[in-house]
């Protein structure tokens, strides 16, 4: 039957709040895997092009990824309300809810991408960025963030999807993403097309027809498999309370990543004072430490739709132990993948670098790595449960303290003060995890979280 034909009694992508964990974390830990992987081909491919390169696109990047937070401001919340009413089994108000963050998002980031075409240069110099690295970073920014309304869509899109258990189709989703984007980096850098465009600029062009082509095709599924629609006949007369919600829901659910990336520019403004040696090593270790979170993401993501869920039905007892749950193996699994990533580092290192000084710095990080997973492993978990409850101011007071009063503060102390350089910035970032993921599982145990559901708010 066509998705289009609605009754709101229906509850086919309501998420049963008893699914185990592994059904929905399987394939969220599969897709972040292939939308991290985007950002890693880039990396490895253009590292044998150009070592200036890689510094280049991996400092526009870090811009890119602060301004894309704009657009989480809606997203996150229509994650949270959707997987809410779907757990209640209220469907009235679904259609409204999709349109009305669909269309802000479009708006937003439509003005945020003419800003940054127009603006690449002076954002950039923010960084404090070697000159040599500037042109390449200029012209990848300027591709990449023109078209950064494809991003906000479809990161809207992939919240909805989400929230109605579709977590496969998002796994499906992102293999494309990164096949098309393999192969456009290719043909950029070494095939057919290097003569028109190669380089940084290449492989910008490579990254925008791959999300054109992915967006294209989750538009397609969510109009033949989502109850509920997305029309202009939903904003007529507009629906003020949904939005005013949405960004009261919304502003303290992204502060806190907004406050972090914040944090994480100001952290390599540090760094890119320590040489090119040290602001390479930083994206190699970045890159191989991304991989210890990816259990621990999938994990957080899935218990967030099944918190979600349970509390659009009431049921914060089930929330409560799912969380706990959820913990333990978390834990283990990513601590465990941190210590496997600290022994295979020289040879995971060498195939970034060949440099002896990269290598061995990034040993040393790579072993900090592993306390840090301690702390974020608590913080994905519990806050984005916490985020699912509604509970959404307190993560962003306790992001804003711990990442600057801790993470920014000791990384300039211990990097550049005391002169321990880049293990000094991990050891900072670490202890500022460890103590946040300490205070919010203490509010979780305190159930501070609980009857703050926005079902009846809208």
């Amino acid at each position: 039957m066509n998705k289009k034909q609605n009754d709101p009694n229906r509850n086919d992508n309501v998420v049963d709040i008893h699914t185990p964990l592994v059904k929905l974390a399987l394939p969220v830990f599969i897709q972040s895997l292939l939308s991290m992987l985007i950002g890693y081909a880039d990396s490895l491919m253009l590292t044998r092009y150009s070592d200036t390169a890689v510094g280049a696109v991996g400092n526009a990047n870090q811009v890119l990824g602060f301004l894309t937070l704009a657009f989480t401001i809606i997203s996150s919340a229509t994650g949270v309300v959707v997987s809410q009413y779907l757990g209640a089994k209220a469907l009235g108000k679904v259609s409204r809810i999709y349109t009305v963050s669909l269309a802000f998002n479009l708006a937003l980031s439509v003005t945020i991408s003419a800003v940054v075409f127009f603006g690449s240069k002076t954002l950039l110099s923010l960084m404090q960025l070697p000159d040599e690295m500037l042109p390449d970073a200029v012209s990848y920014m300027k591709i990449v963030g023109g078209f950064m309304f494809l991003q906000a869509t479809t990161e809207t899109f992939y919240q909805i999807l989400r929230s109605n258990g579709k977590v496969v189709f998002g796994m499906i989703a992102a293999l494309i993403t990164n096949l098309l984007n393999i192969a456009g980096n290719y043909m950029f850098l070494y095939g057919s097309f290097r003569t028109v465009i190669t380089g940084a600029r290449g492989v910008a062009v490579s990254s925008v027809f791959s999300r054109i082509v992915t967006l294209a095709f989750i538009i397609v599924y969510f109009n033949i498999k989502i109850e509920g629609n997305i029309s202009p006949k939903y904003l007529k007369p507009f629906p003020k309370d949904i939005l005013k919600s949405l960004i009261t829901l919304g502003i303290p659910t992204a502060g806190e990543n907004i406050s972090y990336n914040i944090s994480q520019i100001m952290i390599s403004a540090f760094v890119n004072t320590m040489g090119l040696a040290a602001i390479n090593t930083k994206i190699y270790c970045g890159t191989l430490a991304n991989f210890s979170l990816l259990y621990s993401l999938s994990a957080a993501m899935a218990t967030q739709i099944i918190v979600g869920h349970a509390v659009g039905a009431g049921d914060y007892d089930f929330a409560y132990k799912r969380v706990h749950k959820s913990i333990l193996p978390s834990m283990i699994i990513s601590v465990s993948i941190a210590v496997t990533n600290y022994l295979l580092s020289p040879y995971t290192l060498a195939i970034f670098t060949d440099s002896p000084d990269s290598i061995s710095l990034g040993r040393k990080v790579m072993f900090t790595a592993i306390f840090l997973e301690i702390g974020r492993t608590l913080n994905l978990i519990i806050i984005n449960s916490m985020r699912a409850a509604g509970d959404v101011k307190f993560p962003t007071y306790l992001g804003i303290a711990s990442m600057w009063g801790v993470s920014v503060l000791f990384a300039y102390i211990l990097g550049l003060v005391f002169g321990f350089g880049l293990c000094g910035v991990w050891i900072a970032m670490a202890a500022d995890e460890i103590i946040r993921g300490a205070v919010v599982l203490a509010r979780w145990q305190k159930g501070s979280w609980r009857n703050k559901s926005v079902v009846e708010k809208i």
